[in-house]
């Protein structure tokens, strides 16, 4: 009996490595297609056979294309600075709503947690006309601000670090009371501290999702000098995209590599809040 379990769980382990690594090759398979795409020449890339490495290597032709036909650094620093932006803001206003709904006993509590979950509802699509509106009222089109101010509010934020924050003992909070400090105080040199996966986490998810996002620039940004990386990459469109594709793979290489090294980074940070979070 005991030699029939050993070899179920075997079986069950060989199963599930299995599933993990043919899901991660649907994964990983289109950044590998691009990325053999960017090194190939125009002729090559419509070929029918199937091969990753090209015949002929033409990657430095389309690195170099993908950096000087367009102001590719300028839309990288654009994205760099937003996403920065967006994220510090975000933090100076979930953390202490999120703290206040963890660890603050106040009537309307439940209320204000249930709207924020009713926020996550709500897709970002359905709000870009009233965005736009008051943006174009305050005059803030095509500018900075069109790009950052509607998402410095995020109701994922507050939901996820509301949970990291209910893990941290009330003792905690009740000793630093006692030797004198106020919430604010507690928020910033308590919490925060403690909060590092949860903040990884929530940093990952709001960097990747402003990087990538195309659907807000487009309608808020028509100034190439303020472009964001994923609406800069546009600018390698022509009428059939056939002598631009492998400079537009490039170009998407070189977008996608600084997410993929910052995760490479912050990655167990990022499972450590993904975890901590999903126990409360």
């Amino acid at each position: 009996m005991s030699a029939h379990r050993r070899r179920s769980r075997v079986a069950g382990r060989i199963a599930r490595h299995a599933l993990l690594v043919v899901s991660a090759a649907f994964a990983l398979l289109p950044f590998v297609w691009m990325v053999s795409l960017s090194l190939k020449p125009p002729d090559e890339i419509f070929q029918p056979d199937f091969h990753l490495w090209p015949k002929t290597f033409h990657g430095v032709e389309n690195y170099r294309v993908a950096l000087t036909a367009a102001p590719m650094l300028r839309f990288l620093l654009n994205g760099v600075f937003v996403c920065a932006v967006i994220f510090a803001l975000q933090l100076v206003i979930c953390v202490p709503c999120a703290y206040a709904l963890a660890k603050l006993r106040f009537r309307g509590r439940d209320t204000l947690f249930s709207a924020v979950l009713v926020g996550l509802l709500v897709p970002p699509q359905a709000l870009a006309i009233p965005h736009f509106v008051l943006l174009y009222v305050f005059g803030l089109l095509d500018t900075y601000a069109a790009l950052i101010l509607p998402w410095i509010i995020s109701a994922f934020g507050i939901f996820l670090l509301r949970q990291f924050f209910r893990s941290i003992p009330d003792e905690i909070i009740h000793a630093a009371r006692l030797d004198g400090l106020g919430e604010f105080e507690i928020i910033w040199r308590i919490m925060m501290p403690m909060s590092a996966p949860a903040l990884a986490a929530f940093g990952i998810f709001s960097v990747v999702a402003h990087w990538n996002d195309l659907f807000w620039p487009l309608i808020a940004v028509r100034s190439e000098d303020i472009s964001t990386p994923a609406l800069g990459i546009l600018l390698f469109r022509d009428d059939e995209a056939g002598q631009f594709l492998g400079p537009l793979m490039a170009g998407a290489t070189i977008i996608v590599a600084p997410l993929l090294l910052a995760f490479l980074f912050a990655q167990r940070r990022f499972i450590d809040g993904l975890a901590t979070t999903a126990m409360k």
